[in-house]
Parts: structure tokens; sequence; C-alpha cells
């Protein structure tokens, strides 16, 4: 009973502490005169520490630390090293185009390249679906099942997420990126130093002693019947990379608010360095657990956790990890706002609008359709191959529109809109109806493919158009 008084006191604490500094530290930062990047962008004022710890701690959440401990092999760190390539192919060739065009959003590069306002609508919409139903609510599920499993706490799964959800709301509407990217910094700081302490004093509970764990638990040569055969890492493993760091709004965003393309990039640098070491946090301890506990999977390392640190250190790493979860998620949040204000509202609706407040509305709404949602989740055999796969139902289609978009000329954008639902319609196909391979060959597959309509439809169209006006 002591040591969960402890726990919960450290615990409120630490989140609390990390809340008042966030609040004096916005206090204290300058405004700037454009609304809608002060609000979604941090008026473009973030150093590269901010954006290094931002970026970290959207990526590293309860989803990452649940689900890739509870895969339960080293073979998941696949998924830690490919980031390294992904987030250098955003700062060579990505950041320096959304500086170049001034970019509020990643999807407005679209427009800015191919001229087609509708275009930047229709991949804004397909980011803000994939966020309001595939990675909010595993967001919120996953930070669920950690406190659940660590706390053995006696509240359901969809009251806890609603806890959650209720906290990352109050920082992404009232604060808005600048907020998120400085308690993104602090939690950072301490999810490092305290994942460490768990893989540390998780090792000093099997005495140091790694045998009797299974070869296949350690193995980087994935199996054709393993979560990541070794095949994926020559077809869909880069470009799932490239998607998540290089174009999606939830991660590119923090690159988006440096006050240079250099600092953004000195951010970016120091984020893929640091991403080199952290399967010694959300990988190597769910390995470790497997002796400790066998193949338990999701619940792996909230059990670890409670069992083999100290309750004051406990309590201090719950309070990391709610800070995690409450970064992906309020990221997240502020991310479908901003693409919502910026490229639909403020296009189509009212172009004077109080970003700020239509920002507020949109992540209410959000939140609570993603709480509906995480009851879905729930008998998921494995959370980051679901929310991969989910994933691919909107990622290849719009990577492949930022493809033809930046490598291509002459590209009619009404033949890339069409090679958007062509996309997103032979994903579905995949997933839901016929799956001949791999779900990462299919991602690829459907890249490929998605690229070559695009390509061919707008040929077609080049070809139409002279004879029409000749007619």
């Amino acid at each position: 009973m002591e040591s969960n008084l402890v726990q919960v006191a450290v615990f409120l604490v630490l989140t609390a502490l990390v809340a008042v500094l966030t609040w004096w530290r916005c206090r204290r930062e300058p405004r700037g005169t454009d609304a809608a990047r002060d609000y979604f962008l941090a008026g473009g004022t973030l150093s590269w520490p901010l954006i290094a710890g931002s970026l970290l701690l959207t990526n590293i959440s309860a989803e990452q630390i649940v689900g890739m401990n509870g895969g339960q092999s080293m073979l998941l760190a696949w998924w830690e090293f490919g980031a390294a390539a992904g987030l250098l192919v955003l700062a060579h060739v990505l950041v320096p185009m959304y500086y170049r065009y001034r970019c509020t959003t990643t999807t407005e590069l679209l427009e800015r390249r191919l001229g087609d306002p509708a275009l930047r609508r229709a991949v804004s919409v397909l980011f803000m679906l994939g966020y309001m139903f595939i990675l909010l609510p595993v967001v919120l599920y996953t930070g669920a099942v950690f406190m659940k499993s660590m706390f053995n706490l006696e509240m359901s799964i969809l009251a806890i997420s609603a806890l959650f959800a209720a906290g990352g709301l109050a920082y992404a509407a009232f604060g808005g990126l600048r907020a998120i990217a400085i308690s993104d910094t602090w939690n950072g700081v301490g999810l490092l130093v305290m994942g460490l302490a768990v893989t540390v004093f998780a090792l000093a509970a099997v005495d140091w002693d790694l045998s009797g764990i299974p070869a296949e638990r350690w193995t980087l040569v994935g199996a054709a019947d393993s979560d990541i055969p070794w095949t994926t890492l020559l077809t869909g493993m880069l470009f799932i990379h490239v998607f998540y760091w290089g174009t999606n709004m939830v991660i590119a965003q923090r690159a988006l608010a440096a006050r240079s393309v250099r600092e953004a990039q000195k951010g970016i640098y120091a984020a893929a360095g640091l991403k080199l070491l952290t399967p010694l946090i959300v990988i190597f301890p769910g390995v470790i657990a497997y002796k400790l506990y066998g193949d338990v999977g999701d619940v792996a390392y909230g059990r670890l956790v409670g069992d083999v640190l100290p309750p004051a250190l406990s309590g201090a790493f719950a309070a990391m990890i709610t800070g995690a979860v409450l970064s992906s998620f309020n990221s997240c949040l502020n991310s479908a706002a901003a693409l919502y204000t910026c490229d639909i509202h403020l296009a189509t609706v009212n172009p004077d609008a109080d970003v700020k407040r239509i920002g507020q509305r949109v992540t209410v709404l959000f939140s609570l359709v993603a709480l509906a949602m995480v009851p879905v989740f729930q008998n998921a055999e494995s959370i980051i191959a679901m929310l991969q796969q989910l994933n691919g139902l909107y990622s290849m289609p719009v990577l492949a529109a930022f493809v033809v978009a930046i490598f291509f000329t002459r590209i009619d954008p009404r033949a890339v809109r069409a090679g958007l639902l062509f996309g997103v319609a032979l994903y579905a196909l995949f997933t839901f109806a016929w799956t001949p391979l791999h779900y990462i060959h299919l991602m690829f597959i459907t890249l490929v493919s998605t690229v070559v309509v695009m390509w061919g439809l707008s040929r077609v169209m080049a070809l139409r158009a002279p004879a029409a006006q000749a007619a």
C-alpha cells in the first residue's frame, strides 16, 4: 500500500511539474503576427533541441514502447534503424522544399508543385481519416494498457483512455505546437533516462544472464513467416519510413516550425542519432521480459516496469510514459487541426476565421471519435503490426502523390487525384480481401502501382487535350 502511494505521488508531482514548466516557458516565447503559423508552427521559432526532442517523443509513445516490447523480439529493431534513413530523406530532400515554398502544412507542397488546391485538400482528408480512425485510438489504447498493467488498475481501458484524451486535448487545444514541443523536450529527456534505467534494472532482475532465450528472439534476419521477413527490407520498409518521417504532418510539422532550414536539419540529425539507440528502450526490455514471463505480448513492458523498478522510480517512469502518450496524442490532434484549418476551412469556408478557435473545435471532435474507436483495437494480436498494416490504406497512396509532385514534370493533378483513389482501393483489396504477400511487400506494390497509374493517366490526359482543342 505504501509503495503504491509513493508511485502515485511521484507520478502526480512530475506530471504537474512538466505542465507548469511548459506553461512558464510558453509565456516567455515571442508571438508572431501570422495566427496560423503561430498556433500550428510555433511562429517558426523552434530551436534544434526542441525539434529533436519533439520528434523523438512524438514517435516514441506508448504504441511504440508497449507494442514493440510486446513483440518480444529484436527483429523489430529494423523499425528503429529504418527511421534514421527516413529522417535523412526529410532533412535533405523534403525540408528544403517545404521552406522554399513556405509551407504551413506538408500537403501545401502538393498544391505549390502541381497548382491544384483540390489535390491538397484530398490528401489532407486522407491524413485526417488515418489520424482519427487509426493513429489516435491506438495511442490511447496502448497508453491505457501500459498504465493498467503497471499499476494493476481496476479502471477499464476505456476510462484510462478518456483521461489521456482529456490531458492531450488540454495541451493541443490551448497551447498549440509551442506547448507541445516544449513539454515533449522535458518528457523526452526523462523518458530516455528512465527507459535506460528500466533496461538496466531488468538485466539485474535476470542476473545479467540472457541464456535460455530462444535464438529466434535475437535474430535480425526475419523468416518468411515473421513480422518482418528479410525480403521486406528490400521493398517497402524504406518507403514506409519516408512517408512517416517525411510527409506525415504529425512528424514533419516539427521541422516546419524551425527558425531556418539549417536549424531544422540539426534537429533531424540529432533525432536520427537517438533513433539508433532507442532499441535499448523499446525492444530489448521485451526480450528480457520473455525470459521472466514467457510470451505475454503487449502487457510485457508494463509488467516488467512494475516488477523491476523501485516504487519512486516506477512512479517517475509512469509520468514519462504519460508525457509520451500525451505527446503523440496532442501532436496528432494539432496536426489534424492544422490540416483542416489551413487546407480546408480557410480555403473553402471562411478565410478570415479565428484559427485558434477552429483548431480547438477540431481537436475536440477528433478526441471524441478516437475515444469511441479504442474498443476496436483491444483484440489486436500485435498492435504494431496492425498499426503499420492499416496505415498502408493511406500512407502509400499519399507518398505516391508526393513522389510524382516532386520528381515528375507535367503531371496533371486530376490524374494524381484519381491515382489516390486507385491506391486506397488497391491496398484495401490487399488488406481485406486478398493477401498474397506480406503487407510490407503489398505496400511497396501499392506505391509503385499508384505512381504508374498517376503518370499513365497524366500522359493520356495530355494526349487527349490537343485532340480536344483541335476538334
